[in-house]
């Protein structure tokens, strides 16, 4: 097929002079073509470029919201550790308050009973002072950071709780009132046999009262026993944990049976003269891990009335 040209005539009426161009149609119409398509191609390449510009921000928007979800969501839980924290902190406080007097009467307990109740010790933490140095680069290395420190926190305050737990328990099993409302009329140590006039040895206190006053327990316990036994005449015996035991003589009745467990204050029995005794009044003793203790010791208060006899 012939290829159809075209003659284009150019005159210049001044000078005369005729030009002629000769063009193909074809790629005259190619180059027509041309000149009209490229605009279009470069609004569309413009149009790919802004939309895989904004496909990009869009993607990186979602990142965004998912990374500051995980940053919330991280926030959220290291707020509700550091209010735990502040709550065992603040129950701590509240609780190592000991009453002054019994207080005092822990410190009178043998070394060794105090001892079952420190634990054992808490060394500081390498790991938490370790973190505390690490450097950081990013939110996630500050958050993750915080988050092993208060883990370590609040292992650290475990063990402290435990401790204070063990001082609560010893404070509550350390025997430390009175345990009848009388005239202390029999002291701890050597002392004349009241029925043989012998030298002695009281392995307790006397607090000489009227018949059927309660008695009352000194401290936190079970009841090991209620029970006749000799001597004693009707006696009770409570433990106390930590190796505390205390003894309850010439009983007239019981008012507790053994396996019963009784609080501070609790009346246990009433004063009588049963057993090896010249007249009604209550004989108490103290044992620390089977060693009798002198009770004066460990007595928050004088009775109301003495009478040194």
């Amino acid at each position: 097929m012939s290829i159809r040209r075209y003659t284009i005539v150019i005159a210049d009426r001044s000078s005369g002079v005729v030009r002629r161009v000769t063009i193909s149609l074809r790629p005259a119409l190619y180059a027509v073509g041309v000149i009209f398509a490229l605009p279009i191609l470069m609004g569309l390449g413009a149009k790919w470029s802004a939309r895989t510009e904004i496909d990009q921000l869009r993607t990186n928007n979602t990142l965004l919201q998912v990374e500051n979800g995980n940053y919330r969501a991280a926030t959220g839980e290291l707020t509700g550790q550091i209010q735990s924290l502040e709550s065992v902190i603040n129950d701590l406080g509240t609780r190592t308050i000991l009453d002054p007097a019994q207080a005092r009467a822990i410190q009178k307990l043998p070394a060794v009973v105090r001892a079952r109740a420190a634990g054992g010790g808490t060394a500081p933490n390498a790991t938490v002072t370790e973190l505390a140095r690490t450097p950081l680069s990013s939110p996630e290395d500050t958050f993750g950071v915080l988050r092993a420190l208060l883990q370590g926190l609040e292992n650290r305050l475990s063990y402290v709780r435990r401790d204070v737990e063990r001082r609560e328990a010893l404070a509550a099993s350390t025997p430390s009132i009175w345990p009848a409302h009388g005239w202390l009329t029999g002291y701890f140590g050597g002392r004349a046999d009241p029925f043989t006039g012998e030298p002695g040895y009281h392995q307790g206190i006397d607090i000489s009262t009227d018949k059927g006053q309660p008695v009352f327990a000194t401290a936190d316990g079970t009841v090991e026993s209620a029970t006749y036994t000799g001597d004693y005449g009707n006696l009770i015996v409570i433990r106390h944990g930590f190796g505390i035991t205390t003894r309850y003589g010439h009983l007239s009745s019981y008012a507790v049976k053994p396996g019963v467990t009784v609080r501070r204050g609790d009346v246990i029995g009433y004063v009588g003269a049963t057993g090896r005794a010249t007249g009604f009044h209550l004989h108490y003793e103290i044992l620390a891990n089977g060693q009798l203790l002198n009770p004066l010791q460990l007595l928050t208060a004088q009775p109301a009335n003495s009478n040194n006899q």
